[in-house]
């Protein structure tokens, strides 16, 4: 239960509707308790009249109604206590659901690039979704169903107790072997409980990465090697679950066992009490009989009840996991700041922790606003890593990097992000239309901004060309659109932020040389004010820039403008040369 305790502050965020939860179920258990007594009442006046005692049928009959009309006011008492009892402890579990799920997508919002590189995406999402169920379950049913088990118990046993002490004791003497039982099998549920939820996870992950490649795994006529690994993964699955199954599978076989020799003990020494004369009334056996079977649901829940508390509990486990994992990157300025646009590295060093490789190596150089420099390498020469350590998607060394003079930990983190324009190497788009994929830069965006932005990437005449234009949805990731159209509506979504600082992570390399001139030239146009890196492969794509890097294994190796570098031999001009040479073939 340890695990579970995260829960309480949901219990006392919604104490009070819980709390009238749990009173009603009082209410309801105490209200079933009256039929017993009742039917017992009415099999003594029966009793009765047969051996002589009552000679009177008309009372007869008056006591009979009178415990009809009783029973039939306790069951619809029973029933209205009972539907507000699941309305509410029901609700309040379905409230906890939806807290617990927003807590967790909003802490992985917070968790930084490398949390995501080290888990999978199948993973993220079996702990907000299958774990979060589960721990539902233990708010709900789990509580409402103890609650109602521990007052039929508590009200029940006195009761029978207050009737017959003695066959009180024999009617409950299976019960302490119920709870001997039901501890050694709670462990073994808890064990198997993990394990199930992690091989759901697996089995959520493989499939997510499946339906996300299946265009890889068709190019390559993989489906049979890959059906065969899901089949082997489900069938692991489907073990394990079987294994916790016939764990659960005991509860109920013994809930019965254990109650059928109570309904035993109950009759062998209730008649036997009775025929010795012990018990006066035949009522009160079948009263006995009632209590005992009434008991039957709840002890019998209690395994269900257990087995849901230990589900819960290996979930919550898994959750707790990830809300205990402390975001890498941490904003620490709670005040707006307005970006301008400058930014300098000053001998930046950066190591991705996942990999232990080192991206950069002692970098320095500065931008200021309205300049545009581009950075160029090889692959692997850290020119992305660049683009993220401006944007702060991960951290470098304290004051070595600034951004207006500010060293960049001590701006304000949703400050500086706002004020920046992103388009990463691969072209990311939702499952949205074009249009809202656009106005992902800019949500109140107009459709006359979505339509300005798109032209200014060179994208316009083609979302025209399609049926429905810019309502048109789009495929998983954007698959509906080439390679190029998704990189163009992705600068488009950058554009219409009119950020300070506009990032291009080689976001023209899927588009034709005159397409990459068209938007550079508007690029050039609209970017007087604005400081753009545009990282790229291409010499054409830095021709036009105030400054160019160029790197090499995370060192700079060159720099200067296009007509320096052109006349120092060495990367730059090779690149320009070889560049030249194809365009002209």
């Amino acid at each position: 239960m340890k695990e579970l305790q995260y829960l309480n502050k949901y219990l006392h965020k919604y104490r009070g509707r819980l709390l009238l939860g749990l009173v009603t179920t009082v209410i309801a258990a105490i209200f079933k308790l009256a039929i017993p007594m009742k039917v017992g009442d009415s099999i003594t006046i029966v009793e009765q009249k047969i051996n002589g005692k009552i000679t009177d049928i008309a009372t007869v009959e008056k006591e009979l109604l009178i415990n009809i009309i009783l029973l039939l006011g306790a069951t619809l008492l029973a029933a209205i206590f009972t539907f507000v009892m699941r309305q509410t402890i029901i609700v309040v579990s379905r409230k906890v659901e939806f807290d617990l799920k927003n807590e967790v997508y909003q802490h992985y919002q917070k968790l930084s690039l490398g949390f995501y590189k080290q888990n999978r995406t199948g993973d993220l999402m079996n702990r907000i979704s299958e774990d979060v169920g589960k721990v539902r379950m233990y708010i709900g049913p789990a509580i409402m169903y103890s609650t109602s088990t521990i007052t039929l118990f508590v009200v029940v046993i006195s009761y029978m107790f207050l009737s017959d002490p003695e066959l009180t004791l024999y009617a409950i003497a299976p019960l302490p072997v119920l709870s001997i039982m039901i501890y050694r099998l709670s462990i073994a549920i808890h064990k198997r409980s993990t394990v199930v939820q992690e091989y759901l996870s697996k089995l959520t992950t493989f499939t997510q990465e499946s339906f996300s490649g299946i265009g890889v795994i068709k190019a390559y006529g993989i489906e049979p090697s890959t059906t065969q690994e899901f089949e082997s993964l489900s069938q692991a699955s489907k073990e394990k679950n079987i294994d916790l199954t016939k764990v659960q599978a005991l509860f109920f076989p013994l809930m019965m066992l254990l109650i059928g020799a109570s309904n035993i003990l109950v009759i062998y020494i209730g008649g036997s009490k009775f025929i010795s004369g012990e018990i006066q009334d035949f009522g009160t056996i079948v009263s006995f009989l009632i209590y005992v079977n009434m008991l039957t649901w709840p002890v019998a829940i209690v395994g269900w009840v257990t087995s849901m508390i230990q589900q819960a509990e290996a979930s919550q486990k898994r959750i707790n996991e990830f809300l205990k994992t402390e975001p890498a990157i941490v904003n620490t300025s709670k005040t707006a700041t307005p970006i301008k646009g400058s930014i300098a590295f000053k001998n930046v060093s950066f190591t991705y922790d996942d990999t232990n490789i080192q991206a950069l190596k002692n970098i320095s150089f500065t931008v200021q606003p309205g300049e545009t420099i581009a950075i160029l390498g090889n692959t692997g020469s850290g020119k992305s890593t660049i683009l993220e350590l401006i944007a702060r998607l991960y951290d470098t060394a304290p004051q070595t990097l600034f951004i207006d003079n500010t060293p960049i930990k001590d701006l304000n983190l949703q400050s500086l992000r706002s004020s920046i324009g992103f388009v990463p190497q691969d072209a990311f788009l939702f499952s949205e239309s074009i249009s809202e994929n656009i106005k992902f830069g800019k949500q109140d965006a107009t459709d006359q901004q979505v339509i300005a932005a798109a032209t200014l990437a060179a994208v316009h005449k083609n979302i025209t060309g399609f049926t429905k234009g810019y309502q048109t949805i789009l495929g998983e990731r954007g698959i509906t659109l080439s390679g190029g159209q998704k990189q163009r509506v992705s600068i488009a979504r950058a554009l219409i932020k009119d950020p300070a600082i506009l990032l291009f992570d080689d976001c023209l390399s899927a588009v034709d040389t005159e397409t990459e001139e068209e938007i550079l030239s508007n690029l050039q146009r609209i970017s007087q004010n604005k400081t753009t890196v545009i990282v790229s492969h291409r010499v054409s794509s830095a021709k036009n820039a105030d400054k160019i890097i160029i790197l090499e294994e995370g060192r700079v190796i060159q720099q200067g403008t296009h007509n320096d570098l052109l006349n120092t031999p060495g990367y730059y001009k090779e690149l320009y040369l070889k560049q030249r040479t194809e365009k002209e073939i």
